[in-house]
């Protein structure tokens, strides 16, 4: 018997964040799903956000040809929602790890307090030996611009996991079938059924 799924657009947001020196945008990246034999659904892929750094070439325009990227997973999106006011962290990526040009570009994200506690200053450093590339980019971001950005974190890491999918299958009778049969199971071990 062939399970039909009905077909979700995909989810697709943007959000961006501009100041003199720099932009940055995040783009999430769903998390990837198959089909098992059972009619299951199996995460295959947990899903990503993409931070995108363009540094400014005038006054309200950014170079988006030297743009850097540095994608989060799920976990350091969770370091970033529960760092506080006065913590600091870093990630380290290769893109390369275990291929022939593992360590010719690194990238070193870290987030750190502002001195004076008014937010948080973010630091992309990218050493790229393959074009002889050296670039670091910082950005201060306010404690207000930081809850946004964790806001939207909070909200994304769900469908980066894959719980829309299993959400989206709940039918609402089912709901209601598994809370009625909850009641009468709980009046039942108290002694009433």
């Amino acid at each position: 018997m062939k399970r039909e799924r009905k077909e979700n657009p995909p989810f697709i947001a943007t959000s961006a964040a501009a100041r003199r020196a720099i932009a940055v945008t995040e783009e999430p990246e769903e998390g990837r799903e198959r089909d098992q034999l059972s009619g299951a659904f199996k995460l295959s892929r947990e899903g990503f956000v993409v931070l995108q750094f363009a540094p400014a070439s005038g006054v309200c325009h950014y170079d988006w040809d030297r743009k850097q990227v540095f994608s989060l997973s799920v976990s350091e999106m969770g370091t970033l929602i529960k760092l506080g006011a006065r913590e600091s962290c870093e990630f380290f990526h290769d893109p390369s790890i275990g291929k022939s040009d593992e360590g010719k570009v690194r990238k070193l994200l870290k987030v750190e307090p502002l001195p004076d506690g008014s937010g948080h200053v973010i630091n992309l450093s990218v050493q790229n030996k393959i074009t002889n590339m050296e670039e670091s980019i910082y950005i201060p971001v306010s404690k207000a611009e930081y809850n946004i950005l964790i806001s939207l974190f909070n909200f994304i890491v769900p469908h980066l996991l894959g719980w829309h999918i299993f959400a989206n299958s709940i039918k609402p009778e089912d709901a209601l079938r598994v809370n009625h049969a909850n009641r009468r199971s709980g009046t039942e071990l108290n002694g009433a059924g």
